[in-house]
């Protein structure tokens, strides 16, 4: 059977589509995102992070174009790719990462975050759920009871509020359209 380019591996054990979604997960969180990055995922993927739930592709641009907003500039100091437990399945990466986000470009990072990402791909190789933990520690969900519910529920308000009023231009595509 003939091995397609997305099964071959590079020294480091990453598929090209890995090392797709790895470099547009850099693009997003420097606040560099183009059109291109987006295409990493699903129609209905979902972004869930401390502060928002992005249903859907369109709530995720809004998202990570209102991080560049904020933020004209960030660096990401340290990516390792995890090895998955055997409790993981193979179609997740893991990605821990320490993100430092400047106000001035020129000055110095207003704050790093440390986050574990958990990207679930389906058979396509597309990014159907994207999880970013800060400090690696597990949010309340609604699985938690009333007020995991209640969270759940304010960051899915926070998401759709933001879609509102963040195109879905990326920020340096703003001015040649």
């Amino acid at each position: 059977m003939p091995v397609s380019s997305d099964d071959v591996k590079n020294a480091s054990g990453l598929t090209s589509s890995e090392k797709q979604i790895i470099q547009s997960i850099k693009e997003l969180y420097t606040c560099k995102p183009t059109d291109s990055t987006y295409e990493m995922y699903t129609e209905t993927a979902v972004f869930h992070d401390p502060i928002g739930i992005a249903e859907g592709v369109k709530s995720i641009r809004a998202q990570f174009n209102g991080l560049a907003k904020l933020f004209p500039r960030a660096e990401i100091p340290k990516l390792r790719v995890l090895e998955n437990p055997p409790s993981v399945p193979k179609s997740t990466l893991l990605i821990d990462q320490d993100v430092s986000y400047y106000r001035n470009p020129q000055g110095e990072p207003i704050k790093t975050i440390n986050s574990l990402l958990t990207i679930e791909t389906n058979d396509q190789h597309k990014v159907t759920r994207h999880t970013e933990e800060w400090n690696h520690r597990r949010e309340t969900s609604a699985e938690d009871g009333f007020m995991g519910m209640l969270n759940e529920g304010r960051k899915k308000f926070t998401a759709n509020f933001t879609g509102m009023f963040v195109s879905q231009a990326p920020p340096e595509q703003k001015n040649e359209s």
